[in-house]
């Protein structure tokens, strides 16, 4: 597994691309947009399955408390690991695709005024999510694989699908 979190406040670091996601087909999205992230310094924040450690070989990896889903002391473990992580690396951004994993990051990011960008999931065309709809008021961005997903978020971009 990657790196836990330090707690030492790097300040000297380069800046780095948080990419949060539940593993499964939501860090399978993220991946894909390998040819845009492959430049930036990155640490990723998932859950620590065997395919997701896998797939994050030699990344730096945080991980996170699942399963998120009506799971509140899961909720508050995940808000307190968004703080410390927050607090230890020099974020740039968080990008996410959710799920739950995403909220506590998102909110917390956007109170540090640190650009939150969403995409919204490819399979989810006629309804948003719980995640989208949570953290869709914290978002710098808001970003769609369809353009039928713009009557649910009129202010998002297509970015086209992931998979």
């Amino acid at each position: 597994m990657g790196s836990r979190v330090d707690t030492k406040n790097d300040d000297g670091a380069a800046p780095v691309l948080l990419l949060v996601g539940s593993s499964g087909g939501h860090l399978a999205q993220l991946l894909a947009l390998r040819p845009w992230y492959e430049r930036w310094q990155r640490c990723w924040v998932t859950f620590d399955t065997p395919e997701a450690v896998s797939l994050l070989a030699g990344e730096d990896l945080v991980p996170a408390h699942h399963p998120t889903t009506r799971n509140v002391p899961n909720l508050l473990r995940n808000a307190l690991l968004a703080w410390r992580v927050l607090r230890a690396r020099r974020v740039a951004a968080v990008v996410t695709t959710g799920a739950g994993v995403a909220v506590p990051f998102v909110v917390l990011a956007r109170l540090r005024r640190i650009p939150t960008v969403y995409i919204e999931v490819y399979d989810r065309i006629d309804t948003p999510t719980l995640t989208a709809r949570l953290c869709r008021p914290f978002l710098s961005a808001m970003l769609v694989q369809w353009d039928e997903q713009r009557r649910q978020y009129p202010e998002a971009t297509v970015v086209g699908t992931l998979l």
